[in-house]
């Protein structure tokens, strides 16, 4: 991935170097309003310099802003007036918008008496935007302002009632009456000349402000009487000069700032007033240096070039030229050559980034297919001892998807040597996945054993291997998908759905019987299961027998007896011959094949607690209840309901000869097999014998009472509970 990023930044760096910066129009740069460092707003209000707030942001003190944090949203108020103006709006071109007071009569006991701010002497002056305004019911008020000698006044007198041809705006129409104003008027006072009206208000205001106010004249009086003030503009300027301001001369030959510098006839101020502005073609703040920002006139709305024509941006003007063929040309080689050379670089950085992936990919399933057994695999390949005809390698992709990215949803067991799912492959079929725990030293071992076992086996009765993935973390094995779960559940957990009839029971044992007959003697090298027991062995959509889990077994030369190795099983159905003397033969899968045939019988566990906190063994508990001829005191109830005493006692005294300590007195499993194969027949005749006397009336009960009668009679001795004094007690390796 480090490699496709670098790609993709060089390809991003060419292709802004390609780009025509002639065809681009230039970023905006940042207006600016006030000093560097100091504050441009507050609250909603901008605060362009010469205002400004705190030390070093204002050309001087009447240009200082205080501003008011305490309220929501804050508000800034000039300084240096009398009335501590609030702010509403200032503007670079020269007005300030503040908040003036209503002056109101003296007939009005519910608001104070308030006066016009006070300007003699400061840069600010009420502007002609402003109409002194009367608002009542037949009143005169008057405006009288004294300054260098000379008196101004103005009256207005509004009218209660209107004639028809009177007019109905605000000068002499009704209740409501408007004046202009001098210029360059910095101070006023208010007097009421004559009223009909108790109370009654008079007050400069913004005129723009005013008509948007009383777009109506209803109700007037009382609209104003809610109100303590009204916005209210001045005018501004600077008694500086353009060295004051700026400090420096190089301001003169600065084309984006004009200024004028000026005698103020109206002040006692003896400097001369300065006004500055932006240059046409510029904006922002011409009272800073470099204030003034060139404006992209290429980019304004109005701005067209003839057809054919290109629009280059100046500092304050834009240019229509025609450009040259050449460049055109030029211009066009350089898009085409950027994208064919971006869309190159992209797909080479996609064919590496697809190269690598799978190269990394490549050696990572090298790498776990030599952690997984595989180069053990290849050898048994090599030497013949696996089928290859009947082992396909799938891929982890397809296993991945048949178990849904193996879900615990499809988990249908767990065991010590791994996890198995429930998979459907692309052709429909229902497969086990068996995904075994990470390989560690011999473990590796087993897994290719399982798979060289399961490749030689060829019976209907032993689970068949479909195949293996080796490319993954942990090895997988495909099977057939046994559909009924293990015969350890039905044992020892009774379905009322299907019960575990005695019939079946002998059906079964027969079926595994016959199944590890074959893997001992039919096979092309008899092979040793090494871990027979109920949970092992799975019951198909028939309810077959089918006989699972080969991790453990091992194939063994046909002229050899028995196998050394390292004591492998389950407590309770291991040989305690082979415990003791680490040689596994034949005679311990008959062995482990008896614990089975016991746990059919009674229905219990190979291991199982005792009061005394120690565990019993199943395969000591059987043979001592027999010698006690107590064992149908320990048979299963559906065993003794189902089964007759005869065909019970000889698969009893089967069962107790595979579990003989002596391995040499055990059968074979092929002589199991047989004879469980002529007690099935035998209770096959016998049903059927059954229903042929059913069909005549024959009742079997008082028979069928005789022989359970015998049984009791012949077994005079008390049953044990698990311990005896027969030659049977001194047995270690059975207790388990």
């Amino acid at each position: 991935m480090d490699v496709v990023q670098l790609l993709l930044h060089i390809t991003l760096f060419l292709w802004c170097v390609s780009i025509n910066t002639a065809t681009v129009a230039a970023a905006p740069q940042q207006i600016l309003i006030a000093k560097p460092n100091c504050p441009s707003h507050c609250g909603n209000i901008s605060i362009p310099y010469p205002f400004g707030i705190g030390p070093g942001c204002y050309a001087d003190n009447w240009f200082e802003i205080l501003c008011n944090e305490s309220v929501s949203p804050p508000k800034p108020f000039l300084n240096r007036t009398t009335l501590n103006l609030e702010v509403l709006e200032i503007s670079i071109a020269g007005t300030l918008k503040v908040r003036n007071p209503i002056t109101v009569s003296n007939n009005c006991s519910d608001k104070p008496i308030r006066q016009a701010a006070y300007l003699w002497g400061s840069p600010f002056v009420f502007s002609q935007k402003n109409r002194f305004t009367v608002v009542g019911c037949g009143v005169m008020a008057g405006l009288n302002s004294s300054s260098d000698g000379l008196t101004i006044s103005a009256t207005c007198l509004s009218q209660c009632e209107i004639a028809s041809n009177a007019s109905t705006t605000c000068n002499g129409g009704l209740d409501c009456s408007q004046v202009s104003i001098p210029s360059f008027l910095s101070t006023f006072d208010t007097s009421f000349i004559s009223t009909t009206n108790p109370c009654n208000y008079a007050f400069l205001a913004d005129q723009d402000w005013f008509q948007s106010f009383t777009n109506n004249l209803t109700n007037i009086s009382a609209r104003i009487s809610d109100m303590d003030y009204v916005p209210a503009v001045l005018e501004w300027g600077l008694y500086h000069s353009i060295l004051d301001v700026f400090g420096t001369s190089s301001i003169a030959s600065d084309r984006s700032v004009n200024c004028l510098e000026y005698n103020d006839t109206s002040s006692t101020n003896s400097s001369s007033r300065l006004e500055c502005f932006c240059a046409t073609g510029f904006e922002g703040n011409p009272y800073l240096i470099e204030g003034c920002q060139d404006i992209n006139e290429c980019l304004a709305p109005n701005r067209q070039c003839p057809v054919d024509y290109a629009c280059k941006n100046h500092p304050g003007y834009a240019e229509c030229y025609y450009p040259k063929r050449k460049s055109a040309v030029k211009l066009a080689f350089i898009v085409i050559g950027s994208v064919l050379g971006l869309l190159f670089l992209l797909g080479v950085a996609w064919w590496l980034h697809k190269a690598i992936k799978k190269r990394k990919n490549i050696k990572q399933k090298e790498k776990f297919f030599k952690q997984n057994g595989g180069l053990l695999l290849e050898q048994q390949l090599l030497s013949g001892e696996v089928n290859v005809d009947k082992i396909k390698l799938f891929n982890s992709k397809e296993l991945d998807k048949a178990t849904d990215h193996f879900n615990v949803d499809r988990i249908l067991g767990q065991g010590g040597q791994g996890t198995v799912y429930k998979g459907m492959l692309e052709d429909g079929r229902i497969v086990a996945v068996k995904q075994s725990k990470k390989l560690v030293g011999g473990e590796v071992g087993n897994f290719i054993n399982e798979i060289v076992i399961l490749s030689q086996i060829n019976h209907r009765n032993v689970v068949k291997l479909l195949g293996c993935c080796l490319e993954t973390e942990v090895p997988l094995l495909v099977y057939e998908f046994i559909l009924n779960g293990t015969l350890s559940q039905y044992i020892h957990h009774h379905n009322e759905e299907f019960p575990l009839t005695w019939e079946m029971r002998l059906r079964v044992s027969k079926e595994i019987a016959g199944a590890i007959s074959y893997l001992h003697s039919s096979a092309s090298m008899p092979i040793y299961h090494r871990d027979i027991k109920s949970s092992n062995i799975l019951l198909d959509d028939k309810y077959r027998a089918k006989v699972a889990d080969f991790g453990t077994s091992r194939s063994i030369a046909i002229d050899k007896t028995h196998l050394t190795t390292r004591v492998q099983g389950t407590f309770g159905y291991l040989d305690p011959e082979y415990f003791q003397s680490s040689q596994f033969t034949d005679k311990s899968d008959v062995y482990s094949f008896g614990v089975v045939l016991a746990e059919l019988l009674t229905g219990q566990k190979p291991i199982s607690p005792t009061t005394s906190d120690e565990w019993r063994s199943l395969a000591n508990h059987f043979i001592l209840s027999m010698e006690g001829n107590c064992l149908f005191d320990i048979l299963d109830t559906r065993v003794r309901s189902d089964g007759r005493e005869e065909e019970i006692v000889a698969v009893a005294n089967l069962a107790k000869r595979c579990l003989n300590l002596n391995g040499r007195k055990r059968p074979t499993m092929k002589e199991v097999a047989v004879e469980l194969e002529g007690i099935q027949l035998s209770v096959k005749a016998h049903s059927d014998a059954q229903q042929n006397f059913s069909e005549i009336g024959y009742d079997r009960t008082n028979g069928m009472t005789e022989a359970w009668d015998v049984r009791s009679t012949s077994t005079g001795l008390s049953c044990m509970d698990g311990t005896t004094g027969s030659s049977l007690d001194a047995q270690p390796l059975l207790s388990f």
